[in-house]
């Protein structure tokens, strides 16, 4: 980005936002931005999600997206915006994204720190201009949490038979972070273009292009997905989405095999847990990271 042409840059958000309503508008912003935050008025217990992105671009995805977030919420969704200065905003995201340790296995490391070895650890770069999928959402440290949980038991799986995949991918995070723990191959996809390019690059600044591939998928649909059964499965998305494909991760996990889903609220996971059990998958961990829940689920057999 050059300094002296800057980047036009602007910041939408929408506020007093009630706890249910925060995963909808997340995923209708993540479409449209290049970072989205989430903030809690303790005071009003509602919420503001917010959005930087280039200005004027992507409008039609923005308002198409918030017109089905508005369906499903029954709420008025029309976003405030205002102008940021590019070279600013660049600062900022870089001086609040330090280096983080999510669990006791993974350090999240943005590009603009010196590397550093640190034992016992798995190091995951990534730029901190990409704020989405950076690991401080607690929906990504909920899986990243419950990954340390079920890791031995699949590393104990036949290297040549562990199949791992990542739905809704992002930047990749949880699948480099499997294939790094296992030395394993994960088949990582999303429904965004930008993400997969995102994942992909990732992937391969970590040393990671050859076990990490992520597709254009979306959920079970692509052929390349659909084909295969696995025996672990994230899918960090959202509680409707989750509950929609239950029958289809059922028919795709293999017995014995794990799910570890995100995405959705605590109120949202007896839901998200009633479609699966009915696919013959079990609750076997539920972690809770502020409003947001992370299930581990297990196919009996």
């Amino acid at each position: 980005m050059s300094r002296h042409h800057p980047q036009n840059l602007e910041t939408v958000w929408i506020e007093d936002l009630p706890e249910e309503a925060v995963p909808a508008v997340e995923a209708a912003f993540e479409r449209a931005c290049r970072s989205v935050a989430l903030f809690l008025n303790e005071e009003t217990d509602t919420w503001r999600v917010e959005g930087v992105r280039e200005e004027g671009t992507k409008d039609d995805d923005l308002t198409a997206a918030l017109a089905l977030a508005s369906l499903t919420t029954g709420l008025d969704l029309t976003p405030q915006r205002a102008p940021v200065e590019s070279e600013g905003w660049l600062a900022r995201t870089a001086q609040s994204f330090p280096e983080q340790a999510i669990g006791g296995r993974v350090v999240i490391r943005p590009t603009h720190l010196p590397d550093r070895k640190l034992w016992g650890r798995t190091v995951l770069k990534l730029d901190a201009g990409i704020a989405f999928g950076s690991g401080e959402h607690a929906s990504t440290q909920g899986c990243l949490i419950a990954f340390e949980g079920v890791a031995r038991r699949m590393a104990k799986l036949p290297k040549d038979r562990l199949r791992m995949l990542d739905l809704g991918a992002g930047s990749g995070i949880l699948a480099m972070a499997a294939a790094s723990a296992l030395h394993r191959r994960v088949l990582a996809t999303d429904i965004e273009p930008w993400s997969v390019r995102v994942a992909n690059g990732n992937a391969g600044m970590n040393g990671l292009r050859t076990q990490v591939r992520s597709i254009l998928a979306d959920g079970w649909k692509n052929p390349a997905v659909s084909k295969g059964s696995y025996d672990l499965v994230f899918a960090n998305i959202l509680a409707r989405p989750l509950c929609a494909m239950a029958g289809d991760m059922a028919r795709h996990l293999r017995p014995g095999g794990t799910a570890i889903l995100a995405g959705l609220l605590g109120k949202q996971a007896n839901w998200v847990l009633a479609a699966h059990r009915r696919g013959g998958l079990v609750l076997e961990r539920r972690l809770n990271i502020g409003p947001w829940t992370t299930l581990v689920l297990r196919k009996r057999g």
